[in-house]
């Protein structure tokens, strides 16, 4: 096991080399610091003559974000190789390849998807394929599924709950998504003109108990084994695939944690339109963005029921029983999309769909809008049975802007 140390280009370089597919020792490579800066260091190392490439990602002892006085576990580089392991049994064609792993090092190394785009990045131009929340519903019901009780045996479920502990990432969304953003934190980022629906959230009894119910719900319900960060920028597309990655958060929780990031995700971005596309160019995303949300929870309901067919527990098994369970996950998913709005808008942690708009008067609009239907889909979860009555909510929070 190697001795840790925190690597430079040159160090990712000499990693590639000796675990790296493909590489000529003669082979000329160069690396570059590609990662979003938030958690980890991410190098691309590159054959400067043949053109092959890798992703080296290495674990700092800290959320780079923050700094040293936010110190995180290195542990988490090895639950993501776990959680990309386990994924890519499942749905290899939608889970970014795992390369080879250093746990002394805290590395990955990982094939390279430069050549495709970040789903944020499409879907903020007006480019994200046709096919990907199909593709993101089908990834999603393969990996819950093939990690839940519906698949595994009650001693292999149990074991593998214990694999992936993942408790320090854990306490950071908990903290994040479930506490920070409702009251009046440091790390809260808050345009002062949002303020005042900040204070309203803070002051807001009956949505509170309901935060308190989902985060009981994360703390307490092993449904699945989650990626725990799916967010439009953790999806590479293309016009011919979609690849999840960055699974360090991965662990044991509600099924729907990750779709309710994702459906959240793409709400985000409908809420950013306005700023982003003024005009009948935004108005047909956002209809789009519309229809991704009901075209992904469909492809997930309908693979996972299918896949649950072949469940050999009596009781899961039980005629019925899945088509209940799955309208909870619905809930579920409605609830923490509310809370992946809020914490985007005025948390720790924030958007470029929402703070990449240029003019104020309309980025605040679309972030109150953000707020509002956040606020409304935890608050109104229960009563909404279906994508129709979804995207009534959504389209009747819009705020005015002006720009739209």
């Amino acid at each position: 096991m190697s001795r840790y140390h925190v690597f430079t280009p040159e160090h990712a370089i000499d990693y590639a080399r000796r675990h790296g597919p493909g590489f000529d020792t003669a082979a000329r490579l160069s690396a570059a610091e590609v990662g979003d800066g938030n958690l980890n260091q991410v190098f691309r190392v590159v054959d400067d003559a043949g053109g092959r490439s890798v992703i080296v990602k290495q674990a700092l002892p800290y959320i780079r974000c923050v700094g040293e006085s936010w110190p995180l576990t290195r542990e988490r580089a090895r639950i993501e190789a776990g959680v990309l392991r386990r994924h890519g049994e499942h749905c290899p064609e939608h889970t970014v390849a795992l390369l080879h792993q250093n746990a002394g090092l805290s590395v990955l190394m990982l094939e390279d998807l430069s050549a495709w785009r970040l789903w944020r990045q499409a879907l903020m131009a007006g480019e994200a394929p046709a096919e990907t929340a199909d593709r993101l519903g089908h990834y999603l019901a393969r990996v819950l599924y093939h990690g839940s009780d519906f698949h595994l045996a009650s001693i292999a479920k149990r074991a593998e709950m214990v694999r992936f502990s993942n408790p320090e990432l854990c306490a950071a969304t908990e903290t994040v998504f479930f506490d920070d953003p409702y009251h009046d934190h440091p790390r809260n980022q808050i345009a002062p003109a949002l303020r005042p629906l900040a204070e309203q959230l803070w002051r807001d009894g009956p949505l509170k108990r309901r935060v308190a119910a989902l985060k009981h719900r994360f703390l307490c319900d092993a449904e699945a084994l989650l990626h725990g960060d799916l967010h439009t920028g953790s999806v590479f597309v293309t016009e011919g695939g979609l690849k999840v990655f960055d699974a360090e958060f991965g662990c044991y929780g509600p099924m729907g944690f990750d779709l309710g990031s994702a459906i959240g995700n793409l709400l985000l971005n409908h809420c950013g339109q306005p700023g982003l596309h003024p005009g009948e160019k935004g108005r047909a995303e956002q209809r789009r963005r519309r229809e991704e949300v009901q075209t992904l929870w469909r492809r997930f309901h309908d693979d996972f029921t299918a896949l649950a067919a072949g469940c050999a527990d009596p009781a899961l098994a039980e005629p019925g029983y899945v088509a209940d369970f799955l309208a909870r996950v619905w809930r579920d998913s409605l609830g923490y999309a509310g809370t992946e709005l809020i914490r985007r808008t005025i948390g720790i942690a924030q958007v470029a769909d929402l703070n990449g708009i240029e003019e104020e008067a309309t980025r605040l609009a679309c972030q109150r809008t953000a707020l509002t239907l956040g606020r409304a889909l935890i608050l109104e979860a229960d009563t909404l049975a279906g994508g129709k009555e979804l995207a009534a909510l959504v389209v009747a929070c819009r705020q005015p802007s002006g720009e739209n």
